[in-house]
């Protein structure tokens, strides 16, 4: 990908995603108009179209206080506003998770602002997402950058409440925090929870989310953040201090929230070592000055245990300066572009690469079972084509035998149904139990008794024992399924078997469900639940705060997870066979067709090059189709770079 910077493949990627809507759409006209689509598919069709006009490009900047984050974030991405467009001056730190994105769905540009008092509430923040009256909204105005940056300054808003209040928030710890109480027990806590901005960006608008966090305590009391919206970041950005290297505090961050995510093929890392411009030391040379920072970049490499070409030397506040002031020498020095390009190198391919196979996981089965049906009919009618040909001059004594061999095919084919009706009857039955292993009702029960168990201890031991009882027993739960959708798994292949070599069906192949995802979604839910359990916060924290922040963070992250399997593995019911249904039905219609053309040949020998013409035009259109999904099937596997290639050289 050399020579495209960030702003520019963002742009691309934009445009392919609008491309391979387009190519969707066309996919299921061309359906339509060929008779092969029928409710399930069209449905399946639009949620694609949908899923790929509300894709993001989930971009996450994680650092402890005061490392340079934000700055980072205005330099990379809003620098074109002249100024700091987020506040990130020395002193005024983000207080509280803030979210920045397009809203295609409300008309106005908004800061959105959740009071940090609805900690308190039974409901996560996706939850509260859809109550706007739980939200304090600005209303921005996009022409004048000034009062947009006046109006951001709410995401550093602090309050004033007592320790006790604190406490009850989640937000004290009468150990560690001991030194912050002023005031004859007073202590400063965020105003707010979490911001949302939207605004029509051109890099927000084709599809960029950058999610800005505090540091570790934040993350720390809000798992939320570290069990979704971490883990749906295809790239996170841990942000380091070049003048003090990896501290406790970050090696805790690093440990806790970030290497968690390592192993997961759809998030990148990069380490970025922000403030260089503290080590250019005038009384130093250049070579020196850059030994020192290499330095500094293999001992935070080493450390984090990730490779050095991962770790950025950057200056987010010079490279702002000479963004703004067009001071090519200090953004150069800055080496702000070197992040830029390995934003545009690494994480954006990565991404493209996942969206393109999650479409080809839906549409690429699709498309090439078309493709399938349409050469089976093609083969067919140039079969029949040379089976005519070869009667032409023959007595009717042939034709008639032909006839019956046709018949006597036709009569061990709906014999052959039974057989299939019997094997769907098992598989369904497979699927039923899959289904009573998945029972949302059966969890329910389950954490409805752990959450009573909870709250009648009268020890931190029991209340944490608890914990780890509730997702061990989820853990065999998730064994158990993953047992009968392998079993599941195995009788669906058999059956396609049976039916691919007793009527050559072209390798019909079965779509076979996977628990790989919810798998490792749930060993990681466990990791945090044993670091959340362990927390000395949760110690010292009151009880009943314990019991809610587990139930609305991290036992409804695994309710989730099950009811997202659920839902999966109810419409993986209708797709399973859905392959071998139509291809039967297929072989039913090209033999129906085969007997009536015998039928009336038999009944009319004039009949015998009549049809033998109307075979030959319908294999040239058969051929056209064929075409026509070829061009298709090239046009949704199109990679990046070839789209980019074509956009130089229109241009």
């Amino acid at each position: 990908m050399i020579g495209y910077g960030f702003t520019e493949q963002m742009h691309a990627f934009g445009r392919w995603k609008t491309d391979l809507m387009s190519a969707v759409e066309r996919y299921r006209k061309w359906l339509e108009q060929n008779n092969m689509i029928g409710p399930e598919t069209e449905l399946r069709l639009f949620e694609m179209i949908e899923s790929l006009k509300n894709d993001q490009l989930n971009i996450a900047f994680v650092a402890e206080f005061a490392r340079g984050k934000t700055e980072l974030i205005n330099t990379i991405f809003f620098s074109e506003f002249g100024m700091r467009l987020l506040p990130s001056e020395p002193g005024r730190t983000t207080m509280c998770p803030t979210e920045l994105f397009y809203d295609r769905t409300f008309q106005k540009s908004y800061l959105r602002l959740l009071p940090i008092e609805t900690r308190l509430e039974d409901a996560s923040i996706q939850e509260l997402k859809k109550r706007a009256s739980n939200w304090t909204t600005i209303i921005l105005d996009t022409r004048s950058p000034e009062k947009m940056a006046e109006v951001f300054m709410e995401v550093v808003r602090t309050k004033r409440v007592t320790t006790e209040e604190a406490l009850r928030l989640g937000l004290y710890d009468p150990v560690q925090d001991a030194d912050k109480t002023r005031n004859e027990g007073y202590v400063d806590i965020p105003k707010w929870r979490h911001a949302l901005i939207s605004f029509p960006h051109p890099m927000l608008m084709e599809g960029l989310s950058i999610l800005d966090t505090p540091g570790l305590n934040a993350l720390g009391s809000e798992p939320e953040l570290t069990l979704s919206m971490l883990p749906s970041a295809q790239a996170v950005i841990f942000v380091l201090a070049a003048d003090s290297g990896v501290t406790k505090s970050d090696m805790e961050m690093w440990d806790h929230h970030v290497q968690a995510l390592t192993g997961d093929a759809r998030h990148g890392r990069i380490v970025v070592l922000n403030k260089v411009d503290t080590l250019w030391d005038e009384l130093k040379s250049d070579e020196a000055i850059a030994e020192t920072i290499r330095n500094q970049c293999l001992s935070a490499a080493n450390q984090l245990q990730v490779d050095v070409n991962n770790v950025v030397p950057v200056s987010a506040q010079k490279g702002l300066v000479g963004k703004v002031r067009q001071d090519l020498a200090l953004e150069k020095r800055s080496n702000i572009q070197a992040l830029e390009d390995l934003l545009a190198k690494d994480i954006l391919p990565k991404k493209q690469i996942i969206l393109r196979e999650n479409v080809l996981s839906e549409i690429g089965n699709m498309v090439n079972e078309s493709r399938s049906i349409i050469v089976g009919r093609l083969n067919e009618a140039n079969k029949q084509i040379k089976e005519l040909q070869n009667l032409s001059g023959k007595n009717q004594d042939v034709i008639h035998h032909l006839l019956q061999k046709t018949r006597e095919e036709q009569v061990i084919y709906h014999k052959s149904l039974e057989n299939f009706q019997i094997s769907k009857k098992i598989f369904e039955s497979e699927h039923k139990t899959l289904l009573g292993l998945l029972s949302l009702d059966e969890l329910d029960r389950l954490m409805d008794d752990t959450r009573k168990q909870m709250a009648g201890t009268w020890t931190t031991m029991g209340l944490k024992n608890s914990m780890r009882d509730l997702f061990n027993l989820m853990n065999q739960k998730v064994m158990e399924i993953s047992k009968q959708v392998n079993k599941t798994n195995t009788l669906l292949q058999r059956i396609y078997k049976k039916f691919n070599e007793e009527h050559k069906l072209g390798e019909a192949r079965p779509r076979l469900f996977s628990m790989s995802k919810y798998k490792l979604e749930m060993e990681r839910l466990h990791r945090e639940a044993e670091a959340y359990r362990k927390s000395p916060l949760t110690t010292m924290t009151e009880q009943s705060f314990v019991i809610k922040k587990f139930f609305i963070s991290l036992a409804s992250q695994a309710r989730s997870t099950f009811y997202q399997a659920n839902a999966e593995v109810e419409n993986w019911q209708k797709l399973a066979l859905h392959s071998l249904v139509s291809r039967l039905k297929e072989h039913k219609d090209q033999m129906k067709k085969r007997l009536d053309s015998l039928r009336r040949i038999s009944e009319s020998r004039e009949l015998l090059q009549e049809r033998i013409d109307e075979l030959d035009a319908n294999a040239e259109i058969l051929n056209t189709q064929l075409a026509d999904i070829n061009m298709l099937i090239e046009t949704v596997n199109r990679p990046l770079d070839a789209f980019l290639d074509d956009e130089k050289s229109a241009a």
